[in-house]
Parts: structure tokens; C-alpha cells; sequence
């Protein structure tokens, strides 16, 4: 039996979790979706990016969870690497998934071109809104996944996106598995791209879009279970 925390990336809580956390529990394993604060049933609670970072961490402690997999996806690789190094001993290993990769100093929207994004949040009282149905086109999601997904989204904290990474050593040096989902660009980028330079991780590609939570939970749920062999 393996312990996974789940933590979905910007706009989501832990129920989007649901059907990859089905398939994890059902094969026996200790699944505990992660709903992280200012987003879904925690909305409201004041949230920067160090706030999730203690989310993730408090977390595992709570539970007193050992050899643990900590899954990011998208922008939650960034407080997940930076929980992976502070939690130590209780690490098992990381899975980012289409993910944001911790760099110390740098935020969320370092490293890509972030203006539309930081524009957004500005002129929505601090918060990135929700995206449009036509945004989700050309990720593998059927109409009824994107109605699922924008019914349940939440508009992200700002201060998440733009507050910096505080890490003390490479995040190379932990042990990990980067899911590339190819339907959202065939190779990794980046901080990414560097990661996957470390002998510590490996990559493995999946064939559908950024969300495989909601588009091929199974597949994921599968490759979640490998990675922690």
C-alpha cells in the first residue's frame, strides 16, 4: 500500500481528484486529495503561495504519513516540490503531472510570457478567473469533462501566482516521475526540461490533454501506482 496526497493545479480542489482517487483506493491503496486554501470548499481563506506550501505539509504530518507520494499537477508542482523538500524522511517520492517545477527565487509565472495572465488577475480584485469553455478545445475533454470542470472551478489567489519558490537545495536531488501529457506540448519546457536532467527523475509520456484527471483518470491512476514501485 502507498500513501498519495493529490493536489490538483489552479482552480481546482481535491474533487477533482475523484475518479483517479477511485481507481488508486480500489487497487488498495491510502489516497488523500488535498483541497488547497482560497480555492473550492476553503474559498475565502486568505492564500498565497507559501500558505499551500504549509497546506501540503500540514497534511502529511496531520496524518503522520511515511514513504508518501506527493502528485502536483500544473501549478501545484510549485508548492508540492517545495512541501517534497520540507516534509524530508516522510518523502517517498514526487510526481509532477504537466506540471510547474519549484525554482528557488522564482514564482509561478516566471519563465513564461505571463503578462495576459498577471493583467487578468489584476483586474479581478487579485484573482485569476476561471477559464472559458473554449479554452479547454484541443485537451481531450469531452463536453460533459469541461461543463464538470468550469461548474467546479474556483477563481485562484493571485498572491499564489507571484509569490517566489523558497527552496534550499536542486529539486533534482528528490526522487521523481514527470508526467508529460502530449496533446499540451510533446516535450517538457524549462525548469522542466532541466529537472529531467537529474539522474533522480524519469519522464513518461501520456496521450491526452493537461487535465488527465478528468480526461483519462485510469491511464493516470496507472501510472501514479507504477511510480511508486
Amino acid at each position: 500500500m502507498t500513501h498519495f496526497v493529490l493536489v490538483a493545479g489552479a482552480w481546482l480542489g481535491a474533487w477533482a481528484w475523484d475518479e483517479v482517487a477511485a481507481q488508486l483506493r480500489a487497487a488498495g491503496h491510502d489516497v488523500h486529495p488535498l483541497t488547497l486554501s482560497g480555492l473550492a470548499e476553503k474559498r475565502g481563506v486568505p492564500a498565497g503561495q507559501q500558505a499551500h506550501v504549509q497546506d501540503i505539509v500540514d497534511e502529511v504530518e496531520r496524518l503522520d504519513l511515511r514513504d508518501v507520494v506527493l502528485v502536483g499537477h500544473s501549478y501545484s508542482g510549485v508548492p508540492v516540490g517545495q512541501a517534497a523538500e520540507r516534509i524530508g524522511e516522510r518523502l517517498g517520492r514526487v510526481v509532477l503531472i504537466d506540471a510547474n517545477v519549484p525554482v528557488d527565487g522564482e514564482s509561478f509565472l516566471s519563465g513564461w510570457p505571463s503578462g495576459p495572465v498577471r493583467e487578468a488577475i489584476a483586474a479581478h480584485d487579485g484573482f485569476w478567473p476561471c477559464p472559458d469553455p473554449a479554452e479547454f478545445a484541443g485537451q481531450g475533454l469531452t463536453d460533459e469533462q469541461v461543463a464538470r470542470f468550469v461548474a467546479g472551478a474556483t477563481p485562484h489567489p493571485g498572491a499564489a501566482l507571484t509569490e517566489p519558490a523558497v527552496l534550499s537545495r536542486p529539486f533534482g536531488e528528490l526522487p521523481g516521475t514527470y508526467v508529460k501529457c502530449l496533446l499540451d506540448g510533446e516535450e517538457p519546457w524549462g525548469a522542466a526540461a532541466e529537472l529531467l536532467r537529474s539522474e533522480r527523475w524519469n519522464l513518461v509520456d501520456l496521450d491526452t490533454g493537461h487535465w488527465p484527471m478528468f480526461s483519462r483518470p485510469r491511464e493516470l491512476a496507472g501510472i501514479l501506482e507504477a511510480s511508486a514501485t
